[in-house]
């Protein structure tokens, strides 16, 4: 069962080089103390999955010793016994793992500064998964109670969390230097919303890795979601709206302009309706202005919902569904879909909706 919150988990990549630079030897190591029955295994991630590399041998006094090849960086995954997972970042330093299975939070990580760093990012990542499951647990007492006001509370909660948490992965990151650990805190940002710090990050990161294969296909990806990112221009839509008339988006230029991709077969999107129609109706005489685009197949059942709705704004759409001009050009997978823009048709704001669309145009106007 999923709550209001769900925590990203630590994104993985594979790391080797389109061509092999000299082979270096990384040595792990590690000290285990009151272990569980059971073995120890070594994988590496390939594709942002484990794949198991060998077990490793632990003597009597709960020691082991394991010699890699790594000559380009690369994670790899501890599993100790099952009862604990040590995420590793290697390249050109020693590692040395310490664990005592008595105390959970014994953990220890010496010799490679990129391990370290991951092992701070897990902690981090703790510390938000406690607040995360409270925040959930309120969620769904309120639920259960039907109480309204502390629904609305809890999301309010729950955005501001997140919020602050992506300030700190932020914060992290800028403190990990040139360590290529960063690539692994990548996953828990939003690349729509953090384009420009993930841009950065990564024309960093290909100047002192240079080839590593992770970082060219995140270049890639980057150059894909460009044209889209806060701050640029968003692309001109031309579309027929419901009378068959050829409508733009620029024609709203000069006013703050919620882009809202929707169908009339969306449940969500039907449930955001009234919130978008309240906010419409309160910010509209101080130049806010929504421009519908429909992903439905059929004129009848857009033209029915936008009646049965009461959506009183501009509204355009090929029916095409996700093979919409308008969809393709946005990078659309999934509805409900909204990027906010301001008078001079620049992007300000992606995926707004309920309190955090609400948050955004009081922001705005009030």
């Amino acid at each position: 069962m999923l709550g209001i919150l769900t925590v990203a988990t630590l994104a993985f990549f594979s790391c080797g080089g389109n061509d092999a630079a000299t082979e270096g030897k990384v040595q792990v190591t590690g000290t285990l103390q009151n272990a569980p029955e059971g073995v120890v295994v070594l994988s590496q991630f390939t594709d942002s999955r484990p794949q198991i590399i060998d077990t490793l041998e632990v003597n009597a006094n709960g020691e082991f010793t394991y010699e890699l090849a790594v000559d380009m960086p690369t994670f790899y995954e501890l599993n100790l016994y099952g009862a604990r997972v040590v995420k590793l970042a290697l390249f050109k330093e020693d590692v040395a793992v310490k664990f005592n299975f008595s105390d959970p939070n014994s953990l220890q990580i010496e010799g490679s500064k990129d391990s370290q760093e991951m092992l701070k990012l897990e902690k981090l990542m703790d510390e938000y998964q406690v607040i995360v499951n409270q925040l959930n647990e309120q969620y769904y007492e309120a639920m259960s109670k039907n109480d309204a006001e502390a629904i609305k509370k809890i999301q309010l909660d729950a955005m501001t969390l997140e919020t602050q948490q992506v300030e700190k992965v932020k914060e992290m990151i800028s403190s990990m230097g040139d360590s290529f650990a960063s690539l692994a805190a990548v996953g828990l940002l939003n690349p729509k919303n953090d384009f420009p710090f993930i841009d950065e990050l990564i024309t960093k990161l290909n100047e002192n890795y240079p080839g590593t294969t992770a970082i060219t296909q995140m270049k890639l990806q980057l150059d894909e979601l460009r044209a889209l990112s806060i701050g640029q221009v968003a692309p001109e839509i031309q579309l027929p709206n419901p009378e068959g008339t050829l409508t733009k988006l620029s024609d709203l230029r000069g006013k703050y302009v919620l882009i809202d991709f929707w169908a009339a077969w969306c449940k969500p999107c039907r449930q955001e309706n009234p919130n978008v129609v309240r906010l419409y109706t309160q910010y509209k005489s101080k130049g806010f202005e929504v421009f519908g685009v429909s992903l439905d197949r059929t004129r009848e059942d857009w033209v029915k919902a936008i009646a049965d709705d009461q959506l009183t704004w501009t509204h355009v759409s090929d029916l095409m569904y996700f093979n919409s001009a308008a969809a393709e050009l946005y990078q659309i997978q999934a509805i409900p879909a909204t990027y906010l823009i301001d008078p001079d048709g620049k992007i300000i704001g992606k995926d707004l909706r309920g309190p955090s669309l609400e948050a955004k145009l009081a922001e705005l106007f009030d």
